[in-house]
């Protein structure tokens, strides 16, 4: 029983405790006065009555008279009167009074017995007869039931108003309680809340202060934590003179987009080299060339800002080289980046940053998922020689022949995709996520979509989402999902994780569709992740109302493929999220690459101060399976554990 109903209660059984006793004493003091008003009413009525006979006692017609005068003018049980000398009754009157409404069981209850006087009417100086009086205790008792009704009016009226007064004052004085209740369940979540003001009650006060003492504590560890690992990612991957990516960090993603067949976009490649870099430091100094590379950086990610896909893709790799990779680009939006690109770096010329006309020259070139990266380097590298060597344009943009023709075929895929969504031609496919320590344990199975083409082929993920965010149909699409998610987990019990797009969250009409479609299965709840790359995290105000919604409906959030926006790592206190995934670069070869080995402890340090689950993505071989292990990664997912399959 809680603390409040105890107290509640505590103060109900008190005023039944302070009534009954007042009652008692007030209805034992009540029964005295009427013994002696009922003992006084028939001594005085007898009294009057042999006064009255005293003239009369010879006259029987005058003394019935006066007795029936007497005994129909009050509440009298009986009325004698007695010869002495014969010791004969002479008149009596004798009635049982009617009912008055009060119950037998509170007669019995009060006791309370008739009452008699007498009195000796003389014949001068003899006693002729005596007056005998009993008074009925009638009336005193439907006085005392008038009386206990009352007083239990009065207290029931008094019980309802302590009761509501004391209910609101015990809520006041406790919802300290019930904060610190609901920060203990936040931290649990992994979420940090702190009681501003201080309750009034002094024990309260210092148990509330203690408590955000020790949340106070707890988050700024996991600052601390954060705090550090974003300054080794700073160190390992970010290039200390423009800010961008360092050429280590521009590999991983490389790896990771180029050789993922599973989830990749096709799209391009495009590298930057300001024009005699050599020259620039003889004539201008280093200092102003730093300057100039930093302007470089700076226009170049202005120009990629525009164009979402790139980023956190931008990257210096050495010297004057710039390299951008941006995945689900066409070949039409790969030239107008060049053009955008171009014209923003012609501008430092215009304003006179550098005395050079051409002040850079691009290079891009096409590629798709599971090429030889060494072979698109290669590529790209010829893009930009031919753009160094050509006199009228500043960038050249190569074809590749291998690149399936249906890729850039915008007609195509807008029949073919709005036709899927309008029938559901996709279909679900799986991929389990383990434990690390006991690979037969799952946690999870991630959903992946499949879209089923006019001669049956399924198609991956990668190659169609492009397609579908170019044509604005993100939010059709996970609402499909989302039917066909429900669908199976109706049919199956194990839990499953889904991903929601950017666009879906960015949008509050289809946020709000997507609510009311979970709304319907509350039940569910418990075996749905949703999960939000981290290239398409809202802003943190946004991200925090969308969890609490969410959790509302009896949902979880996660993030997937974290890494590139570490620094978000320190608001992730205020998100309880259910686990975080970690991008699949950060993966590959982490047993051969100790920088990412040094990189993945700081992050499970972080994570681990605000009990948050870590699973790698993108797993592969043993050896990196070992050394997830050996840091204390909870789970992991990937080929090595099991290709996306349809449900078994």
């Amino acid at each position: 029983m809680s603390l409040f109903k105890q107290l509640l209660i505590a103060i109900c059984l008190f005023l039944i405790v302070a009534f009954s006793g007042s009652f008692m004493v007030s209805l034992e003091s009540s029964r005295a006065q009427y013994v002696n008003q009922l003992r006084s009413h028939a001594q005085d009525a007898a009294t009057a009555l042999a006064l009255s006979l005293t003239p009369n006692i010879d006259d029987p017609a005058m003394v019935e008279l006066m007795v029936s005068s007497i005994f129909d003018s009050g509440y009298y049980a009986d009325i004698k009167v007695v010869d002495l000398s014969s010791n004969k009754v002479m008149v009596e009157r004798h009635a049982e009074p009617g009912e008055s409404g009060v119950p037998h069981w509170f007669v019995r209850l009060i006791g309370l017995d008739p009452a008699g006087g007498d009195a000796i009417v003389s014949r001068g100086w003899q006693q002729a007869a005596r007056v005998e009086v009993v008074s009925h205790p009638m009336f005193a008792l439907a006085k005392l039931w008038d009386s206990a009704l009352g007083s239990l009016g009065w207290l029931l009226l008094c019980g309802a108003v302590s009761a509501v007064l004391g209910a609101l004052l015990l809520r006041r004085q406790l919802k300290p309680l019930d904060y610190m209740v609901e920060q203990s369940h936040a931290i649990a979540r992994r979420e940090f809340l702190s009681l501003q003001e201080l309750p009034r009650t002094p024990e309260l006060a210092r148990v509330v202060q203690a408590m955000n003492q020790m949340v106070e504590k707890l988050k700024a560890l996991f600052r601390e934590e954060a705090e550090r690992s974003e300054k080794l990612r700073i160190e390992s991957y970010q290039d200390g003179l423009t800010g961008l990516a360092n050429r280590r960090y521009f590999d991983m993603q490389l790896t990771a987009h180029v050789s993922n067949i599973e989830e990749a976009r096709a799209g391009y490649l495009l590298l930057l080299r300001v024009t005699d870099l050599a020259g620039l430091n003889q004539r201008l100094g280093g200092q102003r060339t730093d300057e100039l590379i930093k302007a470089v950086g700076e226009h170049l990610s202005r120009a990629c800002a525009k164009y979402p896909e790139t980023q956190n893709l931008v990257a210096r790799s050495r010297g004057g080289e710039f390299a951008v990779l941006a995945p689900g680009m066409v070949r039409a939006e790969a030239r107008q980046f060049a053009q955008l690109v171009d014209a923003s770096l012609t501008s430092l010329h215009e304003t006179g940053a550098t005395d050079m006309v051409r002040v850079a020259s691009l290079g891009l070139a096409p590629y798709y998922p599971g090429d030889s990266i060494q072979e698109l380097l290669t590529l790209a590298d010829q893009a930009l020689s031919q753009a160094e060597a050509q006199g009228d344009s500043n960038w050249v943009c190569l074809a590749q022949d291998s690149l399936p023709a249906v890729i850039e075929d915008h007609h195509a895929w807008h029949s073919l995709l709005d036709h899927a969504l309008e029938h559901g031609r996709f279909e679900l496919y799986f991929q389990p996520v383990v434990d690390s320590i006991d690979p037969q344990q799952v946690m999870h199975h991630k959903v992946m979509s499949r879209l089923r083409d006019g001669k049956g082929d399924t198609v991956a993920a990668g190659r169609f989402l492009p397609w579908i965010e170019r044509f604005g149909w993100s939010a059709r699409l996970d609402r499909m999902m989302i039917e066909l998610v429900f669908k199976h987990l109706q049919a199956h019990d194990h839990p499953l994780a889904l991903n929601l797009s950017g666009a879906t969250l960015a949008d509050p009409h289809s946020l709000n569709r997507v609510y009311d479609l979970l709304a319907h299965y509350p039940a569910l709840g418990k075996r749905l992740t949703l999960e939000v790359g981290e290239e398409q995290v809202p802003e943190q105000a946004a991200l925090e109302l969308i969890t609490k919604r969410l959790r509302s409906l009896g949902y979880s959030l996660s993030l997937q493929r974290f890494g590139g926006r570490f620094s978000m790592i320190g608001n992730l206190a205020n998100l309880g999220l259910a686990y975080l995934k970690i991008d699949g670069s950060y993966i590959r070869a982490i047993d051969e690459e100790s920088h990412k080995r040094l990189f993945i402890e700081a992050v499970q340090r972080a994570a681990h101060s605000i009990d948050l689950p870590l699973i790698a993505e993108r797993v592969e071989t043993e050896g990196e399976m070992q050394v997830l292990r050996e840091m204390g990664i909870q789970g992991v997912q990937g080929r090595l554990i099991g290709e996306p399959a349809p449900w078994q």
